[in-house]
């Protein structure tokens, strides 16, 4: 990975130039779907991601790592900054192998509404770089498709 984002924290997901979010309810129990988020083969159902892989050991947590690869050209190493087992987990990037990210991050809380269902709220803050505003129209529908793919998933 040859470009380094720029640090971020948690005040990025509310902050950021563009955030993306979605929230849905889902007829599964919570910890049924914190497993599916948190396995090796998270997020394989959205058609965008054609690379999902944890790059550090389990248990997974604060300061876990992962690498996903986008329409298999863009390349992000991620870092994890809040990790509440079983309900929330949110990271930010580190590196990319395009100059077009500056910052992002994103946050996935997922809340218990019953014994067999639960909520997920996912939010994707993104800052890009003078070389990526032009594809802001693009990261929109990327987005879009993950919580489509991932409401479809989900039976939402």
């Amino acid at each position: 990975m040859a470009f380094s984002c720029a640090p971020t924290d948690e005040s990025f997901l509310t902050s950021a130039p563009k955030i993306y979010r979605d929230s849905f309810a889902i007829p599964l129990p919570a910890a049924a779907v914190w497993a599916d988020l948190t396995s090796d083969s998270a997020l394989h159902w959205c058609k965008a991601l054609t690379t999902v892989r944890w790059t550090s050991p389990r248990p997974h947590g604060v300061g876990a790592t992962k690498t996903v690869k986008v329409l298999g050209l863009i390349s992000l190493d991620e870092r994890y900054i809040a990790w509440d087992e079983g309900t929330r987990k949110a990271f930010v990037g580190d590196r990319s192998n395009l100059p077009l990210i500056k910052r992002i991050a994103e946050d996935y809380v997922v809340t218990p509404t019953g014994d067999s269902s639960c909520r997920f709220d996912w939010t994707i803050a993104v800052e890009p770089t003078a070389a990526g505003r032009p594809g802001g129209p693009l990261n929109g529908a990327i987005f879009g498709s993950l919580f489509k793919d991932t409401r479809r998933h989900y039976g939402a």
